[in-house]
């Protein structure tokens, strides 16, 4: 516990994190790769350059000092950052490593203000912060390890199958090299992959989202290229998955991971609701779903550009065939004149309002959201306008953590 005057001026701080803390986790990441370059091969070097990762610890740890006397508010939080960590092997002695730099940075950002008694604060408060989370993780490593077909770190997988999707998903199916069978997991959870790439310095870990139902001998990822832009380069990880790696080639793949993941036990219909590679985590509840409980009802909309990109739609379409509790809504944000002919969507543009209303025959729904962010944030808005409860609306982002808000 801490003492009064400690929790005292480290209540004092909580303002100050809320408008200096990316520009800390900043200058904390500068300082951290700097000195220990190793770390490289661990943490996504996109979401530095996008500032994604630095916003997420700022708002990790503005959150953990806030709510210092009381961590279980937060524990969804803590069990997020906790699986992707077990994930990607950081361990209990990453965390001295992290909290002597964080420190550094403090320093430096806030210069006289980082005052002796608040330093002190600041060192007890870390160490209640990180001693949480080793605790958490350190069930999550024995979890894994101790499941039926888990282990540690990472597992050599060959590629069993290569499948094109889409002008830009292509999926992976991955089986053990060794043959021995492989831990289950909840639909909507992912793998981390640890690649090698030739001309690379360092090793490149990358989160991919299981988009298959469990129970399976093998694992299906399905990766999106993503191509150059103005404002970002090509992917590095995603263009030697898609252009360098073949069948028979091996890749080292964690054990799955994630809590992001369907609530099997509610009988409420299940309305799943993609934006582009978002679908890969929601095709994994709805072939779960189909299998496990047929006569749920189950709404399957995905948003996508075009029919180009537009993927898995054999399956879908196939699925909808063979079971009749399933309805599946396609939506082209630029059709071609080709999809319009053909028919392919059942809307034009964005979804809106009205196109939800109609779909929707209740808002007593269990509902799952996956996409870039401002598709996820358009969609809650829409959900919540339309009286669907917030506690039943589930969202996943890919990289870093985020929140959606109601719009006042």
């Amino acid at each position: 516990m801490l003492n009064p005057k400690t929790l005292q001026t480290i209540e004092s701080y909580v303002p100050v994190l809320a408008e200096q803390g990316a520009t800390i986790t900043t200058r904390f990441y500068q300082i951290l790769f700097q000195k220990h370059p190793e770390l490289l091969n661990v943490f996504n070097k996109t979401h530095q350059v996008k500032g994604t990762q630095p916003r997420a610890l700022a708002h990790s740890v503005y959150m953990a000092v806030k709510h210092i006397q009381s961590l279980e508010q937060i524990l969804p939080v803590v069990e997020l950052i906790a699986h992707k960590h077990r994930s990607l092997g950081v361990l209990p002695e990453h965390y001295p490593v992290v909290g002597e730099n964080l420190t550094i940075a403090m320093e430096e950002v806030l210069g006289d203000a980082f005052t002796p008694e608040l330093k002190a604060a600041w060192i007890e408060v870390y160490e209640i912060i990180a001693n949480a989370f080793i605790e958490v993780e350190g069930k999550l490593y024995r979890e894994a390890i101790e499941q039926p077909g888990g282990w540690a770190g990472f597992r050599n997988f060959v590629i069993d199958r290569k499948v094109k999707e889409s002008d830009v998903i292509t999926s992976f199916y991955l089986k053990p090299v060794d043959q021995k069978p492989i831990a289950s997991f909840k639909p909507g959870q992912y793998v981390s992959l640890d690649l090698s790439i030739p001309g690379q310095p360092h090793n490149h870990k990358r989160q991919y989202s299981l988009s298959d139902a469990p129970h399976k001998d093998y694992y299906r990822i399905s990766v999106k290229r993503e191509d150059a832009r103005e404002d970002s380069p090509a992917g590095i990880v995603s263009s030697y998955l898609h252009d360098d790696v073949q069948v028979g080639d091996v890749l080292p793949v964690s054990a799955p991971a994630g809590v992001f993941t369907l609530n099997t036990d509610n009988p409420a219909p299940l309305v799943l609701i993609s934006g582009g590679v978002g679908l890969t985590p929601l095709m994994s509840m709805l072939e779960h779903t189909l299998e496990a409980t047929p006569d749920r009802r189950v709404l399957f909309v995905q948003a996508t550009i075009n029919g180009h990109t537009h993927a898995m739609q054999e399956r879908l379409k196939a699925l909808s065939e063979q079971h009749s509790q399933l309805n599946t809504y396609t939506f082209y944000t630029f059709p071609t004149d080709q999809d319009r002919k053909q028919k392919k969507m059942d809307g034009e543009g964005f979804i809106q309002i009205h196109h939800l209303d109609k779909i929707l025959s209740t808002t007593d729904i269990d509902c799952y959201l996956c996409g870039p962010t401002p598709f996820m944030s358009h969609i809650y808005q829409l959900l919540s306008q339309l009286g669907v409860a917030e506690e039943n609306i589930h969202y996943e982002f890919f990289g870093s953590m985020e929140h959606l808000q109601k719009t006042k």
